[in-house]
């Protein structure tokens, strides 16, 4: 087994973020008198940025901003505690940890907030490195937060991402990189391989089986 550098997407792959992220939401296209859909409609806001997600929810795109700072207006005191990791996610990072790898985390969430959730499980210690979009909005898109992330470690040869979405996928290809997608999150599985992913885990178990070939 080769150790390899794996960079991890965060919300929906290693917490389960989507209560918190959708009450937000609800709240955010309440303020604009829009329909809210069912909550099984409004899995698709846990991953992607928000700005694309609310503008397919109706919010005119001059005014995602304004939904923005109204989902952080509970998000940042409330929906960021509604959070959970998911079953095995920490012993998958020992296993890891234990067997050479480096890890990384690499989301489209907030940098700040990345961090917040992160250290309030106790997982921030199993990475090297924390990346992810800033609140300014310069940077948003996973290849972008990728692209950042490369600049912030020395050689990271044997590289892979682990992600829920086909975002994850595209975001890595953008920059040579494989991933593997897994199941327990908010994306489909479908999305994912048609996006070109090289693998598909359904278990934390598989996923290790996956990383230590």
């Amino acid at each position: 087994m080769t150790p390899k550098a794996i960079f991890f997407d965060l919300d929906g792959t290693l917490t389960d973020s989507g209560e918190g992220i959708i009450n937000c939401a609800a709240l955010a296209l309440e303020h604009f008198g829009l329909h809210i859909p069912s909550r099984q409609e409004m899995r698709v806001f846990v991953g992607p940025p928000l700005d694309q997600t609310f503008i397919k929810f109706g919010v005119p795109a001059n005014r995602v901003d304004e939904a923005i700072r109204v989902f952080r207006s509970r998000y940042v005191p409330i929906g960021i505690l509604e959070n959970h990791p998911y079953p095995g996610i920490r012993e998958l990072l020992e296993q890891l940890k234990s067997s050479g790898h480096r890890l990384f985390v690499a989301t489209s969430k907030p940098e700040e907030m990345a961090l917040r959730v992160l250290d309030r499980f106790d997982l921030s210690r199993y990475f090297e490195k924390i990346c992810g979009a800033t609140l300014d909005g310069s940077r948003i898109e996973k290849a972008d937060v990728i692209a950042y992330l490369l600049t912030q470690v020395d050689s990271v040869a044997n590289t892979v991402m682990v992600g829920d979405t086909a975002f994850d996928v595209t975001g890595a290809a953008h920059h040579g990189i494989p991933t593997i997608g897994i199941t327990w999150g908010y994306g489909e599985e479908a999305d994912m391989v048609s996006a070109g992913a090289v693998s598909i885990a359904r278990t934390p178990d598989e996923l290790l089986a996956l990383l230590n070939t």
